[in-house]
């Protein structure tokens, strides 16, 4: 998100030296994306952050794939994700191809005795059940159910739960994350027809930094396996930084629905972007209001990409047998639409009070053996009469 933050202590000029009270030097980091042209920050350290004493154990995380060449329509029922204790066991891909993981997670406890990083991807991370407090290298966000967290990659961060319920909708992208572009000017501000704006944007706080010496154990993930690095420093060790490249929160609540004379197609509900798949959110928002308008989603065909619907909360008008957590695939090449009977019973209504996350992506996607473990397989005949 382009919108310059600074938090704690930096020096008045960047690349210059930046000295502790007692005559010593905090280290300069650059934490960049996209070489050196995409958005950055710099961040200054207690100690250099360079300091690996050790790689212990590496382990596949790659997803096992049961469908790579799929037409199916499915209906994944995410809920039957069995919860897992530890945060990183709990996360289960589900749907993937080269640009894009989707992730299902069940965690039931905070993370303790390490600290993660994803080096190859940013983190979308939906909260659909839980409330915490994410915490990172950069600064500390609440976050509650509706919470979109942007985990930019690189960041070493760990998860802190208030229960050990939590469900959570991940979706992992090899592609940088972005705000649409038809949302912003030419500087990055958010233009008045955004359906969002700076103020929901919630930035980190609570900047935690510790001057530690010792063995801790950063879990990395790199190219579908995950490594065991022992720094030699404790991984909050900043002490400030400034610039565009940090984690930050937006609610799905804070999406502010635009609305037409009859059915509005899907782009008017995207909250990010990439240049592999779009997010949409959709909220309670009026329904259309030509005199002779159908509410109902009008059948569409998914020429160019396959379409994955996260259902979260209230009424879904357009489909007979969805229930919250429920995750609908409808993949390119074939139609779909509102199921039998939800054309009719959404004529006249007013509104609506869903509430879902959906991902489009301009890839075909690959189904993994987890999914096809809480699959209906017999989805894609629901649209027979």
């Amino acid at each position: 998100m382009p919108i310059y933050h600074q938090l704690g202590k930096i020096p008045h000029k960047r690349h210059t030296t930046f000295k502790k009270p007692d005559g010593s030097f905090y280290y300069e980091e650059l934490f960049g994306t996209i070489g050196f042209d995409g958005m950055s920050s710099l961040l200054y350290h207690e100690h250099r952050p360079t300091q690996v004493k050790e790689i212990l154990n590496k382990k596949s995380v790659a997803p096992k794939i049961a469908r790579e060449n799929n037409i199916q329509s499915y209906r994944l029922r995410g809920f039957q994700i069995r919860p897992e204790d530890d945060y990183l066991d709990s996360r289960k891909a589900v749907l993937v191809n080269s640009d894009v993981s989707i992730i299902l997670s069940a965690p039931r406890k905070s993370i303790r005795d390490y600290f993660y990083k994803n080096t190859d991807a940013d983190e979308l991370i939906f909260v659909h059940k839980g409330s915490g407090k994410l915490r990172t290298f950069m600064g500390n966000i609440d976050f509650k159910y509706g919470d979109y967290l942007l985990v930019p990659r690189g960041m070493i961060y760990i998860m802190d739960f208030d229960t050990e319920d939590n469900r959570l909708f991940i979706v992992e992208s090899n592609r940088p994350i972005y705000t649409p572009k038809r949302y912003r000017n030419w500087f990055g501000q958010l233009l008045e027809h955004s359906p969002f704006c700076e103020r929901d944007i919630r930035r980190p706080s609570e900047l935690e930094t510790y001057d530690n010496k010792g063995d801790y154990i950063v879990k990395v993930k790199k190219q579908g396996d995950l490594f065991d690095m022992v720094y030699a420093r404790h991984p909050f060790s900043v002490v400030g930084w400034d610039g565009y490249n940090y984690p930050y929160a937006f609610s799905i609540h804070d999406f502010e629905p635009l609305t037409g004379r009859v059915h509005q197609p899907p782009p008017v509900h995207q909250t990010f972007e990439t240049d592999a798949f779009v997010v949409c959110s959709f909220v309670p928002r009026l329904y259309d209001y030509h005199p002779e308008a159908v509410p109902a989603p009008y059948n569409h065909s998914n020429i160019d990409s396959d379409e994955v619907l996260y259902y979260v909360d209230g009424d879904f008008m357009s489909r007979n047998d969805i229930e919250a957590g429920h995750i609908s695939l409808h993949p390119a090449g074939i139609p779909h639409g509102p199921h039998p009977g939800a054309m009719e019973r959404s004529l006249g209504k007013k509104d609506t009070q869903e509430l879902a996350v959906m991902v489009d992506t301009f890839k075909p996607l690959m189904i993994t053996e987890e999914a096809m473990a809480i699959a209906d397989e017999s989805y894609y005949k629901s649209w027979l009469e």
